[in-house]
């Protein structure tokens, strides 16, 4: 499989990233070892996690997501394998959110003993931190850089500004710069990435992995109605998509879908992958069906007509 480069970290990933999201949620370990199994076996390569998976569900306390692809890559031998992305910044257990320099040194710590490996591939900021300056997290990551356990570093949920201003004090300070954004982008969600970040990070070559590619699952078709809300533990967060504008874009998807024979998820990636600016759409999978269906999306082609279609229908307003 053609392998992109994420930027300027040295890394090549495949074009679409398996999200860990749902390892210790919606996926049980034997589930999610077959679901990465399959991942590993089709020729991708980068998995996205986070120390804070998932904290959100009754029971847990964050950390088994990490912990599942740590079991799965211990009994597959499978780190080199892989490029594993992880993120700090959440609250967990005694940390609260934010990027404070020796909470950093230590989550990345844990995070490495829950993934049993020795170096995380790429470590992001998980959202900003306005109460500490990018200089005492930028130095954590120059020492988890220097000590060998963090290649690359990168932030999730920056706006273009947040982001410029983090680079600046990287360049005057001589410290690690952010080389990866992870910003929600999608057919329905644009404004966010394209009211400036998208410009600076092609200026500045930032490799880009995209988050909600699917926009919590409205993009695969299956929701149409507030009837269909009730299909999985996702549907609350669909509603939102359910207006004017979501059903043309859901139109589209039907129509492009037809042409290529393929679903209306395969299609969303499609068009996320063919962008300038992104290197890779992050999506997950809680079946066999669906992560065959990640993968049919890496070798579909959207003619330029395709893209138009999408692109018109996707128009806000």
């Amino acid at each position: 499989m053609q392998k992109r480069s994420l930027g300027k970290t040295g890394l090549e990933i495949a074009p679409l990233v398996l999200g860990g999201n749902v390892f210790g949620w919606t996926v049980d370990q034997e589930q999610s070892f077959a679901l990465l199994d399959r991942f590993i076996d089709a020729g991708l390569d980068a998995i996205d996690t986070a120390d804070s998976y998932s904290t959100w569900v009754p029971g847990n306390h964050g950390g088994e997501s990490e912990t599942i692809i740590g079991q799965w890559l211990k009994a597959r031998s499978a780190r080199d394998r892989v490029t594993l992305i992880t993120k700090v910044g959440s609250k967990l257990g005694d940390f609260e959110r934010g990027l404070r320099g020796p909470d950093v040194i230590a989550r990345a710590e844990d995070s490495l003993r829950r993934l049993q490996t020795d170096h995380i591939d790429l470590y992001l900021s998980h959202w900003p931190d306005p109460a500490t300056p990018y200089e005492e997290t930028l130095r954590a990551y120059e020492q988890l850089i220097a000590d060998g356990k963090v290649r690359a570093i990168g932030a999730s949920n920056l706006d273009a500004s947040q982001l410029r201003e983090a680079l600046a004090v990287a360049d005057q300070l001589g410290l690690p710069r952010y080389a990866v954004q992870q910003p929600e982008y999608n057919l329905y969600d644009r404004a966010g990435f394209e009211s400036g970040l998208r410009e600076l990070c092609i200026a500045e070559a930032q490799g880009v992995i995209t988050y909600y590619s699917l926009a919590s699952g409205f993009l695969t078709g299956k929701y149409r109605s507030s009837d269909d809300l009730g299909k999985s533990v996702r549907g609350e967060g669909v509603a939102k998509y359910l207006d004017a504008r979501g059903m043309r874009i859901l139109a589209a998807l039907d129509r492009v879908s037809q042409t290529h024979n393929a679903a209306p998820a395969e299609v969303a990636l499609a068009w996320l992958m063919a962008r300038e600016g992104v290197t890779a759409p992050i999506a997950s999978a809680t079946s066999a069906e669906q992560l065959d269906s990640l993968v049919r999306a890496t070798g579909l082609v959207l003619s330029s007509a395709d893209k138009d279609l999408l692109d018109t229908a996707s128009v806000a307003g």
